[in-house]
């Protein structure tokens, strides 16, 4: 059987230097802020809210929701993201997508000021994270994958890692971290020929298709490192799965994230990290 790499232990490590870190700003009579917005009542941002609502009452961050209908008007929407990239008290913005289609989402991902743009959606943010610097903030998924990483010791430096999917939330952003640390990656897509024979050969395997249970042991090995980002709910199992059919692929790899508490566990804290970051980049700036 795979060793579980599970992601409460990862976000719980997080979470205590967070709160260590918003308790030092509070006693410099700063209090960390994030600002989300949502348009609409679609269950999947209800349920990222209510868990971003947790954690920041978990690790002192202060939490300002700016929720709007789904009739609401761009003008409207836009005045608020405004006002809150200019409000010196909020540190992190975070924009529930996609919005209605009336939205042109490059004109959305652009109009967060990219100091406050927690979820590395921004060009200028993605921008660091393909060029190395110090931009903006990677996206927290992408950034969940490494702090995983991180956690259970596990090499990168010189490992072959196929990633398959090439999004920018997910599949490029962390290709580019892999190769600060000095990965060899090969990015697998829709029109890749053989990626079951690429994947199979690979040290380790970012799962980031959105094609759910679609990874079976054809895509593996048994000295393997198996990452599974993604998350949705199984109609037939009526239960939450990921982009590993794990029934098949857990028995035959070295380590394998679960779905759920996984990666997804790791996201929120990141989310909260970034907030934490940007509150302190901010006070160096004044």
């Amino acid at each position: 059987m795979a060793e579980l790499l599970k992601g409460k232990p990862v976000a719980d490590a997080i979470d205590l230097k967070i709160c260590e870190e918003a308790a030092s700003l509070k006693e410099k009579g700063i209090t960390p802020a994030l600002a989300v917005f949502r348009v609409g009542e679609r269950d999947d941002d209800l349920s990222y809210e209510r868990g971003i609502q947790k954690k920041c009452e978990k690790t002192g961050i202060r939490m300002v929701s700016y929720v709007f209908s789904e009739d609401v008007s761009e003008e409207e929407f836009y005045q608020k993201l405004q006002e809150a990239n200019e409000d010196p008290l909020i540190h992190g913005i975070l924009v529930f997508r996609p919005l209605p289609r009336r939205f042109n989402d490059d004109i959305l991902r652009n109009s967060i000021n990219p100091a406050k743009d927690i979820d590395g959606c921004s060009d200028l943010s993605l921008a660091g994270v393909f060029t190395g610097k110090d931009l903006g903030f990677a996206p927290c998924t992408a950034q969940a994958v490494m702090e995983i990483l991180t956690y259970y010791n596990i090499p990168t430096e010189g490992s072959n890692v196929a990633v398959l999917g090439r999004s920018l939330v997910i599949g490029r952003p962390v290709s580019m971290l892999l190769m600060k640390r000095n990965a060899t990656v090969t990015i697998c897509h829709t029109r890749t020929r053989n990626t079951a024979q690429i994947a199979s050969k690979a040290d380790m395997l970012i799962c980031a298709t959105g094609q759910m249970e679609s990874i079976t042991e054809e895509y593996v090995n048994e000295d393997q490192t198996v990452i599974d980002v993604g998350i949705g709910w199984n109609e037939e199992k009526q239960k939450l799965c990921g982009d590993v059919l794990f029934g098949k692929v857990e028995p035959i790899v070295k380590k394998i994230t679960p779905v759920p508490g996984g990666v997804g566990s790791v996201t929120v804290s990141v989310l909260c990290q970034h907030v934490i970051e940007a509150c302190i980049r901010s006070q160096k700036q004044e």
